[in-house]
């Protein structure tokens, strides 16, 4: 969360989680100072809640993000998200080796269910999976690579099996001879073909990836099937498809059978015949606002995306962080800060100099 107004979107997610979750919590933010004064308001609202929380902040200044892009060689986005979007190819690096799983999930997002049942796809993976994020092959987009047939706005990462990977590219890993290469710059040459020249700024770049991050993923994917699995729509029910699947509030008496007939967007291998049961919404592609939940089109009653979902908006911006709280709970809140962050490319250099190694 890099800016007030993602910390404003990311606020009701976290809501969301603490709304829903039967299992303790452990929230890794990383942010910037204006994120971090947002969240820390909310939070300090919450005095008992259900189960026990950790919240985390890195703090990592925008030049620190910067060296580590160019550690990496040729990353370049044109993106909206900019060189914080990029961070999501890095969280492996950023958060310790203590944390060995995460979630990610972009900020234009809140649950509507336990949090725990996706954790525990976790266990459901198949051996050696280090990724799992939506997927959907029908979508056509060449001029993009295709990288609209993933999502990396929701991923359960392995970061255990991301740092064995060695994921991305450094620098500091290049200078030594005795480890295995990255795994990312051959799935980038893949589908990219050699990094070209970056105009005047003498740095080299991959040249026609779109969607930030997500185009770099899509790379890495394609490139390794066997390290990916396919993350159920239940999860992304996603509004840059604005119909949603054609699922939303309403009818609550429908069978599973009817509803299914209606989806959209599902008749590929991996969803067909199987009915979309909505348990996060993304609201991204809302286009001219900031927050998505100013977008001008939920004040029109004739929009079919604001009539399906407009009352669960609402419900849960508008849900007082206070309600939260649980009198008889003796759970905690525990906060932390880390300022002094360092990618672990940086971290393996420290330690070779340590050691007295050199490059090779």
């Amino acid at each position: 969360m890099f800016s007030e107004d993602s910390a404003a979107e990311g606020a009701i997610l976290i809501k969301s989680i603490i709304m829903y979750s039967s299992s303790p919590l452990a929230f890794h933010i990383i942010c910037d100072k204006a994120a971090q004064e947002y969240l820390e308001k909310r939070l300090s609202l919450l005095k008992h809640p259900q189960h026990d929380i950790l919240v985390r902040y890195y703090r990592i200044p925008q030049e620190d993000m910067k060296k580590r892009i160019e550690r990496e060689g040729a990353l370049h986005t044109d993106h909206s998200a900019g060189v914080p979007g990029l961070m999501k190819l890095f969280i492996h690096e950023i958060l310790p080796p203590t944390v060995q799983r995460a979630i990610f999930i972009d900020t234009d997002a809140f649950f509507i269910s336990d949090p725990t049942q996706l954790w525990a796809r976790f266990k459901a993976l198949q051996p050696g999976v280090a990724v799992s994020m939506p997927s959907h092959p029908e979508q056509f987009a060449p001029d993009w690579h295709h990288a609209n047939r993933i999502c990396s706005c929701i991923m359960l990462l392995d970061l255990a099996r991301l740092r064995e990977l060695r994921l991305m590219d450094s620098s500091h890993y290049r200078e030594d001879s005795q480890h295995s290469p990255a795994l990312a710059p051959p799935a980038f040459k893949s589908m990219f073909g050699e990094p070209v020249p970056d105009g005047d700024s003498g740095r080299m770049k991959y040249d026609g990836v779109k969607l930030g991050d997500q185009g770099y993923w899509w790379a890495i994917v394609s490139h390794r099937p066997e390290i990916f699995e396919h993350l159920p729509y239940d999860w992304e029910v996603s509004s840059c498809l604005m119909d949603m699947y054609h699922t939303g509030l309403g009818d609550d008496d429908v069978d599973e059978e009817t509803e299914r007939r209606t989806q959209l967007h599902t008749n590929n291998d991996a969803e067909k015949g199987r009915t979309i049961l909505p348990k996060m919404l993304h609201f991204n592609c809302l286009d001219g606002v900031d927050r998505y939940y100013e977008w001008p089109g939920w004040k029109d009653p004739g929009n079919d995306l604001a009539r399906r979902w407009l009352p669960a908006v609402r419900h849960h911006v508008g849900f007082k962080w206070i309600w939260l709280n649980q009198p008889a709970s003796t759970a905690t809140l525990q906060v932390e800060t880390l300022f002094d962050v360092k990618f672990a490319d940086e971290l393996f250099s420290e330690s070779r100099s340590t050691a007295g190694g050199g490059p090779q």
